[in-house]
């Protein structure tokens, strides 16, 4: 069996109406609907990025002590935040490249050592 749960801690954190931080918690590995759902929704048709909000607000299972993790409190995530679980979400799902992208420096060097004919 592979774990399909994984414990997130926001760097900044989520601060509801109350005042209250809120940066431990929980997301899960992302199905197909989760995906194709908030392509039907008029927010994403309006602008397409929004289905970043509505994808993390359906696989973020637990935050804090919040009862559940709406797309208006995905709204309201600190921009590092929103970063780190965007990139959070590309790494538990396997949408990370396959070899990592090569460094400025890494090319000048394969350059510089590679022979023209």
């Amino acid at each position: 069996m592979f774990a399909t749960e994984f414990e997130i801690t926001l760097p900044k954190g989520y601060i509801d109406s109350d005042g209250n931080l809120h940066r431990k918690g929980t997301m899960r590995l992302a199905t197909a609907i989760d995906e194709i759902s908030p392509l039907r929704d008029p927010r994403v048709k309006a602008n397409p990025a929004y289905a970043t909000i509505i994808i993390l607000a359906r696989v973020i299972t637990r935050l804090g002590a919040l009862s559940e993790v709406t797309p208006a409190i995905v709204e309201n995530f600190f921009s590092q935040d929103l970063n780190y679980l965007q990139d959070f979400y590309r790494q538990i799902n396997g949408l990370e490249p396959a070899t990592p992208p090569i460094s400025d420096s890494q090319l000048l060097e394969e350059v510089g050592n590679s022979k023209i004919p």
